[in-house]
């Protein structure tokens, strides 16, 4: 399946939904978001590529630097916004886990 965020622009692509997890690949144009959400749950961010992203939260902007394969664990509650701060396309998986 894949469909834009009705959110944000960048491309969303659910690989799986179950019980226990929630496999998304979000790939994005340059500039492109996510949309501002909040995390209900923990989750997992696996880059696809080396980039880097914008981070839109209550406490302002800041950048992170993503190297491919390289993931990284966020506990839920997380609110923001994901953009892509490339000056070419960027792709990432996201883990949810319920």
């Amino acid at each position: 399946m894949s469909e834009t965020s009705p959110h944000g622009t960048a491309e969303a692509i659910k690989h799986v939904e179950n019980e226990r997890v929630i496999v998304t690949e979000y790939r994005f144009k340059p500039g492109a978001n996510t949309g501002w959400h909040h995390h209900g749950h923990d989750y997992v961010v696996v880059p696809l590529m080396d980039g880097k992203v914008r981070l839109e939260t209550s406490n302002g902007i800041s950048h992170a630097e993503m190297k491919k394969g390289v993931a990284y664990f966020r506990n839920a509650g997380v609110e923001h916004d994901v953009i892509n701060a490339n000056d070419s396309d960027y792709a990432f998986v996201e883990i949810e886990l319920k």
